[in-house]
């Protein structure tokens, strides 16, 4: 041969050539594929081609010679120019599949994993998105301009009034007029203009307080019937500021929020009538106590109001939000009936928070027993009545207050039809006085080991049956035995059925809806 037509002649490309073996590399990165036979092409023209398979737990290296111009498994090689083995991956080949080809002698035996996406996909994807950025930029900037516009017209409003308290505590009406609301409640109102608020009558007093239904004045351009909505206001004297001071530091958690948590809309001092005043959403239709009073029970209205008084103080000593995140638990103290309210739709919320308790890790033992033997006697767990609390382990606290929602749920069971004669409403411990003392209690709970009678009748109920069994549970004399309201709610949960499979026949009510109560205690 002519040595100028040797010169010309293309050179025949060396590439690993190993078919099909398995490998080690992952996929991500770069890899060698660890071929060590080298091949001299067998035509002109042919480039280096390495093919990466995962299938299972099944991974290889295909590694072979390949003509560009002819398609291999049904691909086109795009890349095969590059003196590197880029990697990219291709879809609908049954398996991962990821293929690359270059130019370079024995190129394809040190390969390139990419992360970057096929151009086209990229700006398919980029097209698709646009239209919902669009949509999103548009719901935000209506949203936006609707509270503009809900701003100006509450600013004129308060302009027109001569009370202008600021945006910070205004009161913001609920569209159904059910709750109040307020956009900064957990808040001291510290605005120099106090809210222009008409005490109506008493409704409740205790201990360290009284509650007044109350009108809350939106404005005075507004006319008396839509203008007022209807609050409650808990009054403290000045001589009861720790009492008001540790509920309104329990109300000013955020996470305390929660459907059967009492709703709370802000703190005020009112110095002129020498006041604390703590205000809240207001339910008509009282306090559990007198509702049970008044009122015989369906299974439905026991489920009701059984379930979501679990649920609330499960939130109350939950370490978690429902979203996931942490919040100290709280000790209630004083669950009874009358510190629980029974909303419109049945359903109970936690109230009085005057003796309740953060349990903050940070808490020592000394802060803990510093904290005193509180609560009502009648209501009082064995081991508070006997001033034996495990102040090493704050679960103890949450043990008593179930212990106390036990003798609570034994009193809405007794006002159930569904087991069978239903008698006048009676406290647990009825037969002890009205007010016993701790020694009375020490004498029925601790010596005696006495807990409220429930009868053989009423176990005839499925439902009840199941509620029977976890007050017995949630009284049990060691704590630790105890269920806690966790589990409760979600034993009532797990009834829901039972509740499908009534009547859910309404209550019978000896009284109207609304219901005034001032409790002496």
């Amino acid at each position: 041969m002519h040595p100028l037509q040797a010169s010309i002649m293309p050179i025949r490309r060396l590439c690993r050539f190993c078919d099909v073996q398995a490998t080690n590399c992952t996929g991500t990165g770069s890899c060698t594929v660890e071929c060590n036979k080298t091949s001299i092409c067998e035509e002109d023209g042919q480039v280096c081609v390495s093919i990466w398979r995962k299938k299972d737990d099944n991974v290889t290296f295909d590694t072979v010679c390949h003509d560009p111009a002819q398609k291999l498994y049904g691909l086109v090689l795009e890349d095969y120019n590059n003196n590197k083995c880029v990697m990219k991956e291709k879809m609908g080949m049954g398996s991962q599949f990821f293929i690359c080809s270059c130019n370079e002698d024995e190129c394809n035996d040190h390969i390139f994993f990419s992360s970057n996406k096929d151009p086209q996909v990229v700006a398919v994807v980029l097209v698709s998105l646009v239209p919902l950025l669009v949509l999103a930029v548009v719901v935000i900037s209506s949203f936006y301009c609707y509270r503009v516009y809900r701003q100006r017209q509450a600013h004129s409003k308060r302009k027109k009034s001569p009370l202008d308290f600021s945006d910070a505590h205004a009161i913001i009406m609920d569209e159904e007029g059910s709750d109040s609301s307020s956009t900064h409640a957990n808040n001291l109102n510290h605005n120099t203009e106090l809210l222009p608020i008409e005490l109506d009558v008493l409704v409740g007093k205790g201990r360290f307080a009284e509650v007044y239904k109350a009108k809350l004045k939106q404005g005075s351009s507004v006319s008396e019937e839509q203008g007022f909505e209807t609050v409650a206001v808990k009054i403290f004297s000045y001589e009861e500021y720790a009492s008001w001071k540790n509920e309104k530091d329990i109300f000013s958690d955020a996470d305390l929020r929660h459907e059967n948590v009492l709703h709370f809309l802000t703190a005020e001092e009112r110095k002129v009538q020498r006041q604390y005043w703590l205000i809240t959403a207001y339910q008509p239709r009282g306090n559990l106590q007198e509702f049970l009073s008044h009122h015989i029970l369906s299974w439905h209205d026991l489920w009701l109001l059984g379930g979501s008084l679990a649920c609330g103080v499960a939130h109350l000593h939950s370490d978690t939000t429902t979203c996931g995140r942490y919040k100290v638990p709280i000790a209630h103290r004083d669950i009874k009936s009358s510190n629980i309210l029974v909303k419109s739709d049945l359903t109970c919320c936690l109230c009085d928070f005057g003796l309740a308790l953060r349990l903050d890790n940070t808490l020592s033992v000394d802060e803990l027993a510093n904290s005193g033997q509180v609560g009502t006697a009648r209501y009082m767990a064995p081991e508070v009545l006997e001033s034996r609390i495990n102040l090493e382990n704050i679960e103890s606290f949450k043990q008593a207050d179930v212990y106390s929602m036990a003798l609570v749920l034994w009193e809405i069971i007794s006002r159930c039809s569904a087991i069978g004669e239903v008698k006048e409403y009676e406290p647990p411990f009825g037969n002890l006085r009205e007010h016993p003392c701790v020694e009375s209690m020490k004498d029925s709970v601790l010596r005696d080991r006495g807990r409220p009678e429930i009868p053989n009748s009423w176990i005839n109920h499925t439902g009840i049956q199941t509620v029977c069994a976890s007050i017995e549970d949630c009284w049990d004399h060691d704590p630790e035995a105890r269920l806690t309201a966790q589990c409760v709610a979600e034993r009532f949960d797990d009834m829901e059925y039972l509740d499908k499979l009534s009547d859910r026949s309404d209550s019978e009510e000896k009284i109207p809806e609304e219901i005034f109560v001032v409790d002496e205690k």
